[in-house]
């Protein structure tokens, strides 16, 4: 059975492309001409419609516009996208992409949402190493288009945590890493996020795994956790009164934002330079 309803092709990016085409075509548009009316280059549209990679956001607004679709493109476009994640992590991609603020402690790895293409290609090629590197591909992508959510509007804030063990974990080798580290640190200069490192010196953590609250601004905050068999979202107040309670003592042991980024710098600069 296809991912999809009716006779929609199990490739969402390949469906998505096609419908682009149909459209360009029956609006008589030329790849440029959809280019110029969408403010995209030419060689992105080709990629849409050739199925190798999945319009973003504004893309699809912007096919709704150019073909007066209402709305459309959007939708489609969110529901190829929330098949991309496994379906125990829908329910938070879809409440992550609308929280007020999103307060995070990474035990282990950088967290997703500040994730380089290449860090996050690395996790996932190491997870799964039987998988075809399309596959891999496409969970990467899926991963980064989650930043979009750092790039709207209204931005939420975004308050992370980091064991000193993400730092200092090699993923992908020393280029990468470097990377990576730089990517935190412009993500931290940013007045939406604020940046803490966990250091080893604290003894042991009080929280033993990652797990990530979300707030909004008229709904009840919720807990995000995972497990090796999935993750799960928690409405659970109980739950989510611990995890807070929880997130304060771990915010009152981490370093100070200025002293997480020199840390950072310090390790970029000594362990990753090469």
């Amino acid at each position: 059975m296809n991912e999809f309803s009716g006779c929609e092709p199990s490739d969402g990016y390949a469906y998505f492309g096609l419908e682009v085409k149909e459209a360009r075509l029956h609006a008589k548009l030329t790849q440029k001409g959809l280019a110029d009316e969408t403010h995209y280059q030419p060689p992105y549209i080709s990629k849409v419609e050739n199925g190798l990679l999945l319009g973003s956001a504004q893309f699809a607004a912007a096919c709704d516009r150019v073909f007066n679709t209402s709305g459309f493109f959007a939708r489609m476009r969110e529901r190829i996208n929330s098949r991309e994640h496994p379906s125990w992590f829908e329910p938070f991609v879809r409440w992550e992409a609308q929280a007020e603020s999103i307060l995070d402690y990474s035990a282990n790895l950088v967290t997703g949402i500040l994730q380089t293409e290449d860090y996050a290609y690395a996790i996932y090629r190491r997870a799964h190493p039987t998988s075809s590197e399309q596959w891999v591909k496409r969970k990467v992508e899926a991963r980064m288009r989650r930043q979009e959510a750092l790039e709207r509007a209204n931005p939420p804030l975004l308050w992370v945590i980091l064991d000193e063990s993400c730092l200092r974990r090699q993923i992908g080798g020393t280029t990468v890493m470097r990377e990576q580290l730089s990517r935190l640190l412009r993500a931290a200069e940013s007045p939406q996020t604020t940046l803490q490192v966990l250091p080893f010196s604290t003894g042991a953590a009080p929280a033993a795994e990652s797990f990530i609250l979300l707030r909004f601004s008229d709904d009840p905050p919720l807990l995000y956790e995972e497990s090796w068999s999935g993750g799960r979202v928690i409405d659970s107040s109980v739950h989510v009164v611990e995890a807070s309670a929880a997130y304060e003592r771990l915010r009152a042991d981490a370093m100070s934002p200025d002293q997480s980024r020199a840390l950072i710098k310090k390790v970029m600069l000594e362990e990753y330079s090469g």
